[in-house]
């Protein structure tokens, strides 16, 4: 059974501005997530800086988040390292939290060859004994997760079940589903390919567009399981613009912009993001209202 089917959202993770973490206004947007619709919280992300999280505010976000949700969603940790001892040790501390399920980063910088990555990846999940969605991101890791490399991860290990794939390669992501049978977990990491994804087999996204329209990121995979297809890819098409906008600077800076647009005060950035610069600041704000989403 898959961890989520729909729209995970890979939630922002609020700031005070000394830059310590806001739990109270983290308690608030889960809340505005699960009264929106979002199908999953997928905490300690990219999209939550994670990079610049130390261990502990890591662990304390994972484990605030679990006890909040309190099991009205699945709640998705982000426990991926470049260091499989770090990753080992966060996955295992996440799943005795009580996570849902784990999202694997490959690992960055160091890499490692694909032989490599079928060791480390089992190598945590064997440890974690909690199911797995494998994060392939290229762009932001310089290290590619192969077809045949997913497959075998997710036909020989019980806990490794689905993909999170951002390679932006449909391809790609086609190679993926033949070779995997057509069995794995399949999730969009752009939100600008959730129907081609969908159309593959896949069952969901994990999104950034959610954090600012839940509802509506939720709906367009909503609709394609229920096969309104053309209503599902009407309603991607008119959130493109706006996924431009979330995409025009380096994620998380617009999407934490828009949040504080919207008076959600997520707070800044921690170094070495910056603010948005101003002219993407004022187009963002106007794909935001012709998408109808209302401004402070």
């Amino acid at each position: 059974m898959a961890i989520f089917t729909g729209a995970g959202v890979a939630i922002v993770t609020p700031m005070k501005e000394n830059f310590e973490i806001n739990y109270d206004k983290l308690a608030e947007i889960l809340e505005d997530q699960i009264a929106g619709g979002t199908d999953a919280i997928i905490i300690c992300g990219t999209t939550g800086e994670s990079a610049t999280l130390s261990e502990q505010e890591h662990m304390d976000a994972i484990r605030f988040t679990i006890e909040r949700v309190n099991h009205r969603i699945p709640v998705v940790a982000g426990t991926g390292s470049n260091c499989t001892a770090t990753a080992v040790q966060m996955s295992a501390e996440a799943a005795e939290a009580g996570a849902d399920g784990l999202l694997l980063v490959t690992p960055y910088y160091n890499k490692g060859t694909q032989n490599g990555l079928i060791a480390h990846y089992n190598k945590i999940a064997d440890a974690a004994k909690t199911p797995v969605i494998l994060y392939n991101v290229p762009s932001r890791t310089g290290c590619n997760l192969a077809a045949e490399t997913i497959a075998k991860l997710i036909k020989e290990n019980e806990y490794i079940v689905g993909i999170k794939e951002a390679s932006g390669n449909i391809s790609h992501v086609a190679d993926i589903m033949h070779l995997c049978d057509g069995k794995a977990d399949l999730y969009s990491g752009n939100d600008d390919q959730i129907v081609p994804i969908l159309s593959l087999g896949g069952i969901g996204v994990i999104s950034v567009l959610s954090n600012v329209a839940p509802k509506e990121t939720h709906d367009i995979v909503d609709l394609f399981m229920k096969g309104d297809i053309k209503g599902s890819c009407e309603l991607q098409l008119k959130a493109l613009p706006l996924i431009h906008a979330l995409f025009s600077e380096v994620n998380p800076i617009p999407v934490k912009a828009a949040l504080n647009l919207m008076g959600k005060e997520v707070g800044p950035l921690r170094m070495p993001l910056s603010e948005m610069e101003d002219a993407h600041k004022a187009v963002l704000a106007e794909e935001m209202r012709k998408f109808g989403i209302k401004l402070a």
